[in-house]
């Protein structure tokens, strides 16, 4: 699962708005903007977060879940290689 944490700062990473990663999920804005006002994980429908999930993918981030092997432990993103 990823959190509205996790998806703005992804999109920091990236550089990228919420207008410009709607268009590259295939996403409506205002669907961006409610995943992001989300108090923890993000819920919505799984079609929306599956688009979400491979743009941010695509664009070059990797999402790190909680109990995933990490140096620094926890939830995060980071680049791709």
């Amino acid at each position: 699962m990823i959190t509205a944490a996790q998806l703005k700062a992804a999109r920091a990473l990236l550089g990228m708005d919420q207008r410009a990663l709607a268009e590259a999920a295939d996403l409506s804005l205002p669907t961006i903007q409610r995943m992001e006002a989300s108090e923890g994980n993000i819920r919505g429908n799984v079609d929306s977060l599956v688009k979400l999930i491979a743009a941010l993918n695509a664009a070059g981030v990797e999402l790190i879940s909680d109990g995933v092997a990490s140096a620094g432990g926890g939830r995060g993103v980071r680049l791709k290689r």
